[in-house]
């Protein structure tokens, strides 16, 4: 503590030497252009005449030596002068770079809610501090999301991990197993890890997904849409739900990766939670500054007090009448974090007739520095 109290005081008296020698060199400039000139004036004054620059009145004019003394004296003086302006100087402008780093402390040792919130006036020091304050919350962010992937993780993984100890043991403790008992349990044990996988697969999404956003690329809403609908067609097919899309271009930025993922989640969600010969819908648009990603799925009642919690990881609908519930419960919960970190606004209303009906809203050009790039791609963007 004492040695960083050091190195700061240091850094205020250098600043202070800096400024007091700017001060004290322009006084000293001031005092040299009035004191030539005006030694100029006695020395061509001839010998008996009174000087020009002399004072006339009833007292006596101001000889050369009294002069160049009093400007020594004032170069004295000027010395402290400026030292005390110098390290007032100085003190100012370090004061918001001492409440950044007593704040930065502060964040460090754990609270990191707590943001430097710097006001007026813009400068420098200002856009540093609001530059600290977005790597603080994207570090919020990676730590929460870190803590939900591992409560998430050790929440859903529990019991698929001690049905497969207990399968295992079951078969190795049976004396009378044969080949084909064996080969059963393997299956069924395979069965068991490939769930484990896409499990973890869909956590590491999700938290990705609270992470937030480290790439924003630009890129067509609807291309991504049509691919994704490509690639479940025949998944579709199987489950007789028939796919349509009305896509316009919807030129917008983000990370191609969880706008895919958001997508794909959509979709799997509507055709999962289906009935046969159902349909899904799903169409992009433009709208002045924002694009619009909307899909709309028959399938069963959903009470309107139900649609807010199947947005929170694990949270499913009962199971149907064939006593079936597909899913792990965080394919909506992934689509609400890839909205979230996009800036997105989310609306979800259950249909009368059954099913949901979900609105995706972006910014068009959601990140500041790609909004050109956006507008110039939607201008080449050919119609879908």
């Amino acid at each position: 503590m004492t040695s960083q109290r050091l190195t700061r005081r240091s850094l205020q008296t250098r600043l202070a030497l800096a400024y007091a020698t700017g001060i004290y060199a322009a006084g000293a400039v001031v005092l040299v252009s009035v004191v030539v000139p005006l030694a100029g004036v006695q020395s061509a004054t001839p010998k008996g005449q009174p000087s020009s620059g002399a004072i006339t009145g009833t007292g006596n004019g101001i000889s050369l030596p009294q002069l160049l003394t009093g400007s020594a004296v004032a170069l004295v003086v000027l010395i402290p002068v400026a030292l005390a302006l110098g390290w007032f100087v100085a003190g100012r402008f370090l004061h918001p770079l001492r409440a950044i780093t007593a704040t930065a402390k502060i964040i460090s040792a754990g609270d990191l809610h707590r943001r430097l919130d710097l006001g007026e006036p813009t400068d420098e020091l200002t856009e540093l501090g609001h530059t600290l304050d977005d790597l603080f919350a994207r570090l919020q962010a990676s730590f929460d999301a870190q803590r939900h992937f591992v409560a998430n993780a050790s929440h859903e993984l529990r019991t698929p991990l001690a049905g497969l100890r207990t399968l295992l043991e079951v078969a190795l403790a049976d004396p009378d197993a044969d080949a084909e008992t064996l080969r059963a349990v393997c299956q069924e044990a395979l069965a068991l890890g490939g769930h484990q996988e896409r499990v973890v697969e869909a956590l590491l999404v999700l938290a990705t997904s609270e992470r937030g956003i480290s790439r924003w690329d630009r890129l067509d809403l609807a291309q991504v849409v049509e691919g994704v609908l490509a690639s479940r067609s025949d998944q579709a097919t199987e489950r007789g739900i028939h796919l349509a899309g009305h896509l316009s271009p919807a030129v917008m930025a983000g990370d191609p990766r969880l706008i895919e993922s958001l997508v794909a989640n959509l979709i799997d969600n509507a055709i999962r939670h289906n009935h046969a010969h159902g349909y899904v819908t799903i169409t992009t648009q433009t709208f002045g500054t924002q694009v619009t990603l909307t899909i709309a799925n028959s399938g069963p009642a959903i009470p309107n007090n139900e649609v807010h919690r199947l947005f929170q990881p694990f949270q499913k609908l009962a199971s149907d009448r064939n006593g079936r519930s597909d899913g792990y419960g965080l394919g909506l919960a992934i689509v609400n974090a890839v909205a979230q970190a996009h800036h997105a606004t989310l609306t979800t209303s259950a249909r009368p007739e059954g099913g949901l009906s979900i609105a995706v809203r972006f910014a068009h050009g959601s990140h500041p520095n790609l909004e050109h790039q956006a507008g110039d791609y939607a201008d080449r963007a050919p119609a879908t």
